[in-house]
């Protein structure tokens, strides 16, 4: 199984930060399975791996989000189930409250080289 996120900041149908399972890869099209929608995407704007996700993911807030909404200068996007959840302090682990299991929190990747 192969995974693949957004290294792009593009607005395109995906969460950043967001792990997603790559469905076909051919050419410059890619396509993954967004809650079990597939997805088309350019292959250009990927980041894949062959490991799943293990770390949640620090996302720079994204410019076209306005002031008004509730979410700090960083969010973080959980590995298994994609919530997003506003980041307060550092922390080194977090539990989601979504999915209910803990991950580190991967503050060594310079996601979209912004954070």
């Amino acid at each position: 199984m192969v995974w693949a996120r957004l290294q792009a900041d593009v607005n395109c149908n995906l969460r950043r930060g967001a792990w997603y399972r790559l469905i076909k890869s051919q050419g410059l099209a890619a396509v993954v399975d967004v809650k079990g929608t597939h997805v088309p995407v350019v292959r250009a704007f990927l980041q894949m791996s062959n490991t799943p996700p293990r770390k949640w993911t620090v996302v720079p807030r994204p410019r076209n989000v306005p002031r008004s909404v509730q979410m700090g200068e960083h969010y973080a996007v959980c590995p298994s189930c994609r919530d997003r959840v506003e980041l307060r302090g550092k922390p080194i682990r977090m539990l989601c409250g979504n999915c209910t299991i803990e991950f580190a929190v991967d503050w060594d990747e310079d996601y979209l080289k912004q954070v």
